[in-house]
């Protein structure tokens, strides 16, 4: 069971990586071959479960890290297609970008931003969770 004021976080942050996850499809979803065993975009619930864009968060306690505790952003091609890496780069800093646009509308009333922490994205700031 889990603390409903995280349980409301995530559910808020998850919507917002949904948001994200049409903008990559919306923008990139043509450029490269889906996975044969991936389904289409749409064909199942979870938008991280298909099309050819998987967005999605874990929290990291921050150990060694440069920006501390926070959510590591993940925004996984799903193709068996060679991707470059600068276009690998590209997309992940539209994702990143994405993320930092939409997070005043998801989170109001928290101060949160997405940095590079070594080779990843980090979602991190207030993570408060107040009182139950």
């Amino acid at each position: 069971m889990r603390h409903p004021k995280l349980q409301e976080f995530l559910d808020t942050l998850k919507k917002l990586l949904d948001e994200v996850d049409d903008h990559l499809e919306e923008r990139y979803g043509g450029r490269y071959p889906l996975h044969p065993a991936r389904p289409r975009r749409g064909e199942t619930y979870n938008k991280a479960a298909s099309g050819l864009f998987s967005v999605g968060a874990n929290f990291s306690p921050g150990f060694g890290s440069s920006v501390g505790r926070g959510y590591v952003l993940e925004f996984d091609i799903a193709t068996l297609h060679e991707v470059p890496d600068d276009v690998e780069e590209e997309i992940d800093e539209a994702a990143a970008e994405k993320v930092r646009e939409l997070l005043p509308r998801y989170f109001p009333d928290r101060r949160l931003d997405v940095s590079r922490d070594g080779r990843v994205f980090k979602l991190h700031g207030d993570l408060t969770l107040g009182s139950a």
